[in-house]
């Protein structure tokens, strides 16, 4: 009964129109995009960067570089809105809507229903993150060669990223990337689904879950806060980042790793215990 209730969750989440928003826009602002980096002067660029470290820029060029590139971003922009704009749906439209207390009429636990919404979201972020990471490659190997992977990622208040790697060993740590990518997504998703389940407007969710990452940015960027960083849940969306650190900072990853599977278990019990609490029926 678990995986038909998932099922009819992961139906009703793909049938609206809205949750493809996201998808769509991802798809033309990469190809904008990468009609800046085919006719701009964004190659001469990396080329004198790489020549000055010893490499032979037309190796380094290629659809793995671009796709990287595009992604940064795109995910620091977009997929926190399209994210949260479905993780705020989840409980609070149906409540809106009037079917919550319909669904609750049914012999099911209201943990088990806040659990099938919130793994259809889980996996709703998933594979809006993989549809990134995909059409990303896809489109930059259309317009730019397979070879080798240059990654240079500047990191606010420490050394940038700058590494290497030839186009195998570029595209397993792409794809490791994308582990952590969606982990990040995930997150986002956990936050506005927090919030959903308390008595709110989907959109009052959505506001307050992007409302808490940029506070969450603008605390990290301040010079006095530097000692507490790591108190910031933006400060662990980078470890996708320090997949292509040489040598990979694996301590610091995996340090994000459970804070960010920490934050999406604490957002969780926090949204179930209000929703328990709440008096739909009435």
């Amino acid at each position: 009964m678990f995986f038909l209730q998932l099922r009819s969750e992961l139906a009703k989440l793909f049938g609206k129109k809205r949750t493809y928003i996201g998808f769509g826009v991802f798809l033309l602002a990469q190809n904008l995009m990468l009609l800046a980096f085919r006719f701009s002067n964004w190659q001469k660029g990396t080329a004198r960067l790489l020549e000055s470290n010893g490499y032979l820029a037309t190796e380094f060029i290629s659809a793995l570089t671009v796709a990287v590139l595009m992604l940064i971003p795109q995910i620091l922009l977009l997929m926190p809105l399209y994210v949260t704009l479905v993780g705020g749906d989840l409980v609070a439209k149906e409540a809106e809507d009037g079917t919550l207390r319909m669904i609750l009429s049914r012999p099911i636990s209201r943990f088990r229903l806040l659990f099938t919404k919130w793994l259809t979201g889980v996996i709703f972020a998933a594979i809006l993150t993989v549809a990134l990471g995909a059409m990303a490659l896809f489109f930059a190997r259309c317009w730019f060669e397979w070879k080798g992977m240059f990654v240079f990622i500047p990191i606010p208040g420490g050394s940038p990223i700058f590494n290497v790697l030839d186009a195998a060993g570029g595209l397993k740590y792409y794809t490791l990337a994308h582990a952590f990518l969606a982990l990040n997504a995930c997150t986002m998703l956990s936050l506005a689904f927090m919030f959903s389940c308390f008595n709110m407007k989907p959109a009052a969710a959505t506001i307050l879950a992007i409302s808490l990452l940029f506070l969450s940015v603008v605390m990290e960027g301040m010079p006095f806060f530097a000692d507490w960083k790591d108190l910031a849940i933006t400060h662990h969306f980078r470890s996708w980042i320090l997949v292509f650190s040489k040598p990979m900072q694996t301590a610091q990853i995996a340090e994000s790793f459970s804070v960010l599977i920490g934050v999406n278990v604490t957002a969780f019990v926090i949204g179930a215990t209000h929703f328990h609490m709440r008096d739909i029926k009435s």
